[in-house]
């Protein structure tokens, strides 16, 4: 059964963070009628609508409707095996998290890709943004999305600073001026929260005020299962929602759906390896890498001796040494989630943001119901390890405190990224050209974290705003010289 019919100028599939900014961007000229489905919940309910806005807590526990989750196996070891929580509603992961908007590196932009050097993708991080704190060349002074840094610290965010400082380590005002290169250095996280605690992403900042819009359709609960390819063209999508099975045609499809769900969708569609395609049955539409090479932030943790302070971002400060990210934590996870019981202690994190290991993800069936297997595979390069147990012997010097000698348990920062990469027209890795369109496929794009050809040496929220900006205005230029 295919179901009933409807045509847009333009299919957004996801309304994340990046389909946030892309369906804004495209749906600014009315004359472009643009649909956006998103598999998760709407934010019409004010309960809703009040977690995803309350950026001192993260609506991700188990009960929660604003996710949607996944298992990842971290290494080969039986028992490293973690739970994946995206979001899942207006704003995605954006609507969910710490309110982290802290940009990648100028060194994360120099593999010469046509259209993403530094001077390139600085004009659309500073596109997005409002800085609230700093002016000048380096910041955004009329973009959607604020960005702030707490000025008082907590307690424990305190003597972490102190301690970094009183270790050799510069303070940095500003982590998103890519002008200062201190090394090691500790600062402020910037952050996409108002003073007053709100979480402002790109689905607050972009979507929600554009919904009013004659020309932007927005169908939530709607899950798109497969793109149909004819001729070697996408044509349409077809989605299972509210009402049954539907088929949305458009002239441009783009997929937005995050990292997993992208790359998941074009492997159900017939772009993929072709071995992993033909052993599920599914014909082969341009054979591809997809899911082969992605990457994310391996995180080891070790408790703090000091009490949390709940009702505070989730993070105020960071510490960059090398390539470690150390994170002094403001609260225990549990307090965080709003969970009830006794408060643990803090958490501080050593993440390794230039990680050497790829993880993979494979399709496993062609029943769009079953998640795709995800491997982070992070000890597969001994030199991750050994720079994360770098980092975990610097926070117990800097603190004083004594670190466990044995075999951290792995985690991970739940920033995957690069499942289906752009790259140059030689490179044999890359899924997407320059420009974000699928090979193979006239008519698709895929424009979130799948995109990146590197993991950014930052959290890479800021990053994916970027990317979402700098491609709808590639796309729409595209379109424009047609």
């Amino acid at each position: 059964m295919v179901g009933p019919e409807l045509h847009s100028d333009a299919l957004v599939v996801g309304a994340g963070s990046a389909g946030s900014i892309v369906a804004e961007r495209l749906s600014f000229d009315p004359a472009c009628t643009v649909t956006v489905l998103e598999a998760g919940v709407g934010l019409a309910d004010p309960v809703l609508a009040a977690q995803a806005a309350d950026a001192t807590l993260l609506p991700i526990g188990a009960d929660s409707r604003l996710v949607r989750r996944y298992e990842s196996e971290l290494t080969g070891g039986p028992d490293e095996v973690a739970r994946l929580t995206r979001g899942a509603t207006i704003g995605g992961s954006g609507a969910v998290n710490g309110g982290y908007f802290c940009r990648g590196r100028p060194e994360d932009f120099s593999g010469g890709l046509p259209g993403w050097s530094w001077p390139d993708v600085l004009a659309s991080f500073r596109a997005v943004e409002t800085d609230l704190d700093f002016t000048g060349a380096q910041h955004g002074d009329s973009g959607p999305i604020p960005v702030r840094r707490s000025r008082e610290m907590c307690d424990g965010t305190a003597r972490f600073i102190d301690a970094a400082v009183r270790s050799g380590c510069e303070w940095i005002a500003d982590l998103n001026d890519a002008t200062i290169t201190s090394q090691p250095g500790v600062g402020a996280v910037p952050l996409n929260i108002t003073a007053t605690g709100v979480r402002t992403g790109p689905g607050a900042a972009f979507l929600v005020p554009a919904l009013g819009r004659p020309n932007l359709t927005v169908r939530t609960e709607t899950q798109a299962v497969r793109v149909e390819i004819k001729r070697g063209r996408a044509v349409a999508v077809h989605t299972i929602g509210p009402d049954g099975p539907l088929r949305l045609s458009a002239d441009r499809i783009i997929l937005c759906a995050g990292a997993i769900e992208s790359a998941h969708l074009l492997m159900l569609s017939g772009v993929g390896e072709e071995a992993m395609l033909q052993q599920v049955g599914i014909e082969v539409r341009s054979a591809l890498p997809v899911g082969a090479q992605c990457a994310d932030h391996p995180e080891w943790l070790v408790a703090a001796d000091w009490d949390g302070t709940p009702g505070r971002p989730a993070l105020e400060a960071v510490l960059h040494h090398g390539d470690v990210e150390i994170r002094p934590y403001t609260s225990g996870f549990a307090t965080l989630l709003g969970e009830s019981g006794p408060a643990e202690p803090p958490q501080i994190g050593v993440a390794l943001m230039t990680p050497r290991g790829r993880g993979r993800l494979t399709l496993v069936s062609a029943d769009p119901r079953v998640q795709p297997r995800i491997e982070h595979r992070y000890d597969t390069e001994p030199g991750d390890a050994a720079a994360l147990r770098g980092g975990l012997k610097l926070v117990g010097e800097m603190l004083g405190m004594k670190v466990d000698a044995a075999p951290p348990h792995w985690s991970t920062s739940q920033h995957l990224c690069g499942s289906a990469p752009m790259g140059a027209d030689d490179d044999e890795s890359a899924v997407l050209d320059a420009r974000c369109r699928v090979r193979g496929v006239e008519g698709l794009w895929v424009i979130d974290g799948s995109a990146l050809p590197r993991i950014p040496s930052r959290g890479p929220h800021a990053t994916i705003a970027m990317l979402a900006h700098r491609a709808a205005s590639l796309l729409r230029d595209q379109e424009r010289s047609r």
